[in-house]
């Protein structure tokens, strides 16, 4: 008889630390978003796309500058190649190749500048962003909001019930309450 009563008992128990994620589960909102199209459509955004493309065009030009002298030099250095001598021969290549690795750490540089420009323009426009997420999901009561998709573009969420998609997906509602 005891054997039947902590039978019941365990299986009880059991079923209740099963049965409570569940239902906690059930009670959970979760919500989603798309930041890329928000991005895209705020007005904020073309201004920022203008400046990094204007410095992206300025370092292009120190770097095209920069090949320029370079292959010049190059040049001139064949032309002569046949009447120095050897010492010389070897100081002017080990010359070009110290040019060669600064243009190389140029190009380095200008693409970390222009990593670094980016993250710094996109910086307030994101806090804006991850401010009204916060404010509409504090509105419709919700636990989660998940990003729909990576930075680099990939889906995260691959499928979401159509009698649910309007109330979870809060990209327009963030928009409206950007005033985009």
């Amino acid at each position: 008889m005891k054997r039947a009563i902590l039978f019941t008992f365990a299986t009880l128990i059991t079923g209740f630390m099963f049965a409570a994620p569940v239902a906690q589960a059930q009670d959970m909102k979760i919500g989603f978003v798309d930041p890329r199209v928000i991005l895209e459509r705020m007005p904020e955004m073309r201004a920022v796309q203008q400046r990094l493309q204007n410095f992206a065009e300025r370092k292009q030009k120190e770097i095209s500058d920069a090949e320029s002298s370079l292959q010049t030099e190059i040049e001139l250095y064949q032309q002569k190649i046949g009447v120095i001598s050897e010492e010389a021969r070897q100081k002017e290549e080990e010359r070009l190749g110290e040019m060669d690795l600064e243009l190389r750490q140029l190009q380095n540089q200008a693409q970390q500048e222009l990593q670094q420009r980016r993250a710094e323009l996109m910086a307030p426009l994101l806090e804006q962003i991850q401010n009204s997420i916060n404010e509409v999901a504090g509105q419709k009561n919700m636990d989660y909001v998940l990003n729909t998709t990576t930075s680099q573009g990939d889906v995260i969420i691959l499928y979401v019930r159509d009698e649910i998609r309007d109330e979870s997906d809060i990209t327009e509602a963030v928009m409206e309450n950007l005033g985009i």
